[in-house]
C-alpha cells in the first residue's frame, strides 16, 4: 500500500500559505521529512492524518481519498502528535483499554491480548499500573507509539517524537521505530537530522511550506560530496566571510569559528574539503 498525494496546498486564513503544490510517493518503510520549525511538515502531517482540510490537491492511501474517507482511513491509520495530552492520573492499562475501545476492539478478551501485546512490545509492561503523570518523557512517548499501534494500522504518523529525549530513550525509540517500519508506512516528521540519517530509506527536506529535496539520505549525501568546504576563523572574520561565501553553517570550536561553505570548487587555499554528512545536506538545500 502506497501513500500517493499530489498537488496538496494549503493557506490558512491569515496568509500563511503552509503548503505549496505538495507531490510525494511513499511506500512502505520508514519516511523522514526534515525541516526547520515553520516549515509545513505538521500541517502536512495533520492533514494526512485527516485532522484539518486541504485547500486542493489529493491524497490516496492505496483505494482510500484521505480527503473524502476520513473515517475510514482512521481505521487503518496510528497518529503521534508533537504534544500528545495525556490524564495524569489514569493508569497505562486503563488508558490504553479506553484508546482500544474507541478504535473498535470490542471482544474483552483480544482487548486485553492486544493491549499486553503493545505494553510489551514498547518495554511498558511492568508500568502498566502507573500512572501516566508519573512516566519519564521517553516512556511518554513510548506509550503514544502503543495507541498508535491498535488496530493494525497501515499508517503511522509521528511527529517531532524524539524531541527533549535523553541519549539512552531516544536511542531505545529509535529501535522501536525501526522495528515498526519493517512492514508498514511510518512517517517520522522532525528537525533532527541524526533521527532521519539513522531511521529513514527515504526522506525529504521542507521549507516554508515547499519540498526543497526528495531522495534517499545515503544519495544526498554522496551527490553532495566535494561540495561542502571547512575552515576556522575568527569570529570578527565571520561578517566578511559571509558576503563571500555561501555559509552553510557555524559553530564554535575551541575559540575559532567554524564555517562550512557550498561551493562547486574550492573556495580558495585557506578551505579544506571534508566528508559530507545528512546536515551539510540539509543546511545547504534550505539555505538556498
Amino acid at each position: 500500500m502506497n501513500l500517493t498525494i499530489t498537488n496538496l496546498s494549503k493557506t490558512y486564513s491569515n496568509g500563511l500559505k503552509a503548503l505549496n503544490n505538495i507531490n510525494l510517493e511513499i511506500s512502505s518503510g520508514m519516511f523522514g521529512m526534515l525541516g526547520p520549525n515553520g516549515a509545513g511538515k505538521s500541517s502536512l502531517m495533520r492533514t494526512i492524518a485527516t485532522l484539518q482540510e486541504a485547500d486542493s490537491g489529493s491524497i490516496m492511501l492505496g483505494d482510500l481519498d484521505v480527503l473524502k474517507q476520513k473515517d475510514d482511513v482512521r481505521k487503518v491509520l496510528g497518529y503521534l502528535p508533537q504534544d500528545f495530552g495525556f490524564y495524569p492520573k489514569v493508569t497505562a492499562w486503563d488508558m490504553i483499554n479506553h484508546f482500544a475501545i474507541l478504535k473498535g476492539i470490542d471482544n474483552a478478551k483480544e482487548r486485553k491480548e492486544i493491549c499486553e501485546a503493545l505494553l510489551n512490545q514498547t518495554n511498558l509492561f511492568e508500568a502498566r499500573k502507573r500512572y501516566i503523570g508519573d512516566y519519564s518523557g521517553g516512556m511518554r512517548q513510548r506509550f503514544g507509539i502503543a495507541q498508535a499501534l491498535l488496530g493494525n494500522p497501515k499508517l503511522v504518523i509521528v511527529d517531532e517524537p524524539t524531541a527533549g529525549l535523553d541519549p539512552m530513550e531516544r536511542n531505545r525509540f529509535h529501535n522501536l521505530l525501526s522495528e515498526i517500519g519493517e512492514n508498514i508506512i511510518v512517517i517520522l516528521s522532525t528537525h533532527i537530522v541524526e533521527d532521519v540519517r539513522n531511521l529513514c530509506s527515504n526522506m525529504v527536506i521542507m521549507n516554508q511550506g515547499t519540498i526543497l529535496l526528495k531522495g534517499k539520505p545515503t544519495q544526498t549525501i554522496s551527490d553532495m560530496n566535494g561540495k561542502i568546504w571547512m575552515k576556522l576563523i575568527d569570529k570578527a572574520e565571520l561578517g566578511e566571510h559571509k558576503t563571500q561565501f555561501k555559509v552553510i553553517s557555524t559553530k564554535v570550536v575551541e575559540g575559532k569559528i567554524q564555517i562550512h561553505v557550498f561551493s562547486e570548487t574550492q573556495p580558495d587555499s585557506s578551505f579544506n574539503t571534508i566528508t559530507t554528512d545528512l546536515e551539510d545536506v540539509y543546511f545547504a538545500t534550505i539555505t538556498k
